[in-house]
C-alpha cells in the first residue's frame, strides 16, 4: 500500500511494516538566508564604533555556534 502526505500542515508518521520510522513535521520557521543577511546589512547604515562592536559580537557567537546534530538528507537511497 502506498500513501501521499499532502501540505495539510501537520506531523505525518511513516510507517514501514506498521512501525513508525520516521516523522514529518512542518517547517514554520522564517528562513534568512546569507543572501537576505547580506542585503539587509548593505542597507544599514552603522556607526565605526557600532560597526566594529556587532563584528566583535558576531565572533563571539561563532564561538559558540555547534553544528546542527542532524544533517539535511539531500537524497535518501
Amino acid at each position: 500500500m502506498q500513501a501521499k502526505a499532502i501540505n495539510s500542515a501537520r506531523p505525518f508518521v511513516l510507517l514501514k511494516n506498521g512501525v513508525p520510522v520516521a516523522r514529518l513535521v512542518p517547517d514554520n520557521e522564517q528562513v534568512c538566508t546569507g543572501r537576505d543577511l547580506a542585503e539587509a546589512l548593505a542597507r544599514t547604515e552603522l556607526t565605526s564604533e557600532d560597526a566594529k562592536a556587532w563584528r566583535r559580537d558576531l565572533q563571539a557567537a561563532r564561538g559558540t555556534l555547534k553544528d546542527p546534530a542532524w544533517r539535511p538528507c539531500l537524497y535518501a537511497g
